[in-house]
């Protein structure tokens, strides 16, 4: 997965994420909205082919680096798919 950084602020991001679809954005979406100091999290693809956009902007306050939360939100994906991995095979 390629990526690039579009906007990097103090409590706020806006990146591509090359070749991602709605499937694996919705879940990113959803595990980072699960953070209590994300205030917004939208993911945008304009075109059937495009690259998808995503946006996340903290509360008012926070102290959490949005790039953080991503990490974490990817962490605990990961550790889903492990875990249903993990049940698969017993």
């Amino acid at each position: 997965m390629k990526l690039k950084i579009i906007e990097l602020e103090k409590g706020k991001i806006r990146l591509s994420l090359e070749g991602e679809g709605h499937t694996f954005m919705n879940a990113l979406i959803e595990e980072i909205l699960a953070d209590s100091e994300v205030d917004v999290a939208k993911y945008v693809i304009e075109f059937q082919f495009s690259d998808s956009d995503l946006f996340i902007t903290m509360k008012v306050g926070s102290k959490k680096d949005p790039v953080t939360v991503i990490r974490e939100a990817c962490n605990r994906i990961s550790m889903k798919c492990d875990d249903l991995l993990g049940c698969l095979k017993n």
